[in-house]
């Protein structure tokens, strides 16, 4: 499975973007997906999640500005960010699976980051 995190750029802050995050080799909608980002020197942390039905959640820091999403025809999960704020700014990625798993609750598949710059 190889999922692909695209839509990162720069933006001022009190901008938007979109974020998706797309597979080959998988049928996403069977899937739970979950958003992180990172920022150097830093651990990953968790940003937003979305399960297999559709059931969201969020961190507390992005609570009200970020939407999780999914369209299933298009076999993507998208992250919508409103109201961007320079501590926003972090490497995005993907993170897709039947089911969370280890110390971390994290799913299987890894996509590759796409960078998000906001500026203030």
């Amino acid at each position: 499975v190889q999922l692909q995190a695209s839509g990162g750029g720069l933006v001022q802050a009190g901008g938007s973007l979109k974020l998706a995050c797309t597979t080959s080799g998988a049928i996403l909608s069977r899937f739970g997906v979950a958003w992180y980002r990172q920022t150097p020197g830093n651990e990953r942390e968790l940003v937003a999640r979305i399960n297999s039905v559709g059931s969201t959640s969020y961190a507390d820091a992005v609570q009200g500005r970020f939407t999780v999403s999914r369209d299933n025809a298009a076999n993507s999960v998208y992250l919508e960010m409103m109201r961007l704020k320079p501590e926003d700014t972090g490497v995005y990625y993907c993170n897709a699976g039947p089911r969370l798993r280890g110390p971390r609750n994290e799913y299987e598949h890894w996509g590759q980051g796409t960078l998000v710059t906001v500026s203030s």
